[in-house]
């Protein structure tokens, strides 16, 4: 019989004396240890009987990921990185047990359920892909390694990370083994992060977790150096043609049932003080909700408004329409119709960050208001994890390049954007990453409003999946776009 060494957060003994409970109703368990963070006090006084307590400096150290290596002394290295208590389905480990010998995992991982404020929901998780190097990506909190995997990879350890060893750790075992899901609910655990999905989004730029992303940053591009991904800093120059454009730039503003915000962002467009001519091209994507009317309703000849003579476009497909439209300027500025542009020289500031970087794309820098344009948290969203040597090696890391976006708009026609209405942009400046410099302004020039009509405010679980399969797979087909370039 196959056996488990399990690893268990230590922080409130009640909830791990439930946990350890339920792993030893398994005959899989060798042996339970607990991982007790040095700064708890009182640790040695709350010792669980049959259970030996390992003092860490963190969850996600490279020092506690080698402790655990130490003692995985059998098949299998059952890790649980919550402090809350785990229930464990009917022989879940067994199951898990059984699907790693069948498909020689690295590790696995599987669907679960989940309590919510006292109420159990279904939580799915997504199949692991070569682009899922995301440091957020959602294994539940279960994880089973294979321990001569886990073994292999952390005698691979480059460099001590206090936050990125789990990380890292996942990344060396993908690099020979799968990774993978079991598409069955196999254990609940309590959830105690309850912020609704359009809160969550924003923690990894959060300027309190800038240490966090230097050391997920070394580990991701570490990895793209293993896997033949990692390019060097583009070096390719740009020679700007005027000659097909009477505009130097124009704004594009995607629209579908806005009317609360669509005025606001064209007035901000409009009141634009700029050295050059430019235009507003509104792709209205049928409106019901009186937006069309009140796009109508502004007279101004730098505005034109456009209704597709189709019905299957998405976001992607209305920024296709907007670049191929031929009064479209030599610049493509993006604007959400929820949004504003901070002041009447964003446009201008973009337009010089193209000529002064030699750049086919510029990202800027934003702030989170709320819906009356008053700051909330995170507050400034500046993306300063962004370097010219490595910002296109990173970018396959983190869920976004920042706001408000900008292209030179021959680039932007020549590679078409996916027509679809999540993760268009991304996909985007992926790709002209691979070839191209991506300039960077970080004046704050563009302010994001968060209330409850955006589109990412509050999703359910399948949203949340479906939006995070669809961005792994943009750096899946990115990651090996890449690898032909090493080759």
């Amino acid at each position: 019989m196959k056996k488990i060494n399990a690893f268990i957060f230590y922080t409130e003994p009640e909830q791990t004396l439930k946990t350890v409970n339920e792993l030893k109703q398994s005959n899989l368990i060798h042996q339970i240890y607990l991982l007790a963070p040095k700064s708890q006090s009182g640790i040695d006084n709350n010792n669980i009987e049959g259970c030996e307590i390992i003092e860490i400096d963190g969850i996600g150290s490279s020092q506690t990921v080698e402790l655990i290596a130490s003692k995985s002394i059998v098949d299998y290295t059952l890790i649980y990185i919550k402090p809350t208590m785990l229930k464990l389905g009917y022989f879940a480990l067994e199951r898990m047990v059984g699907i790693a010998e069948d498909t020689q995992a690295g590790m696995v991982y599987a669907d679960y359920y989940t309590v919510i404020n006292g109420e159990k929901k279904n939580h799915p998780v997504i199949d692991y892909q070569e682009g899922s190097l995301r440091d957020d990506f959602d294994f539940g909190s279960l994880l089973l390694y294979n321990s001569k995997a886990l073994k292999e990879a952390v005698t691979e350890n480059d460099k001590p990370y206090m936050f990125a060893g789990l990380y890292d750790l996942r990344l060396k075992v993908s690099q020979k083994h799968p990774l993978i899901r079991i598409n069955e609910y196999l254990y609940t655990e309590i959830e105690e992060d309850t912020r609704a999905s359009g809160e969550k989004i924003f923690d990894y730029v959060d300027p309190k977790n800038r240490q966090v992303q230097i050391e997920m940053e070394h580990a991701c591009t570490q990895h793209l150096l293993k896997i033949g991904a990692c390019l060097e800093p583009v070096t390719r120059e740009i020679e700007f043609d005027r000659s097909s454009f009477v505009n130097e730039a124009s704004v594009i503003i995607p629209v579908r049932n806005r009317i609360k915000t669509i005025r606001d962002a064209i007035n901000s467009v409009l009141m634009q003080k700029t050295s050059f001519p430019f235009n507003l091209i509104v792709v209205d994507n049928h409106s019901t909700d009186g937006t069309t009317e009140a796009i109508a309703d502004i007279k101004d000849s730098r505005l034109i408004h456009l209704i597709p003579n189709r019905d299957d476009l998405g976001i992607g497909g209305c920024w296709n329409m907007g670049i191929h439209h031929p009064d479209c300027g030599m610049f493509a500025v993006q604007l959400d119709s929820d949004d504003v542009y901070s002041g009447s020289d964003t446009l201008q500031k973009i337009v010089n960050a193209f000529h002064e970087q030699n750049c086919a794309m510029v990202v800027g820098t934003y702030q989170m208001t709320n819906f009356e344009m008053q700051e909330i948290p995170p507050g400034i969203i500046d993306h300063k994890e962004w370097t010219p040597d490595n910002g296109h090696n990173n970018a396959l890391r983190i869920n976004g390049l920042g706001a408000p976006r900008a292209f030179y708009t021959p680039v932007l026609r020549d590679i078409k954007i996916p027509n679809t209405s999540y993760g268009e942009d991304y996909a985007v400046g992926l790709n002209i990453s691979r070839r191209y410099r991506i300039g960077r302004v970080y004046d704050v020039i563009y302010l994001c409003r968060r209330w409850e009509g955006n589109s990412d405010a509050s999703l359910d679980i399948m949203k949340m999946n479906a939006h995070n399969l669809y961005k792994d797979r943009i750096r899946t087909w990115e990651v090996q776009a890449r690898k032909q370039l090493k080759v």
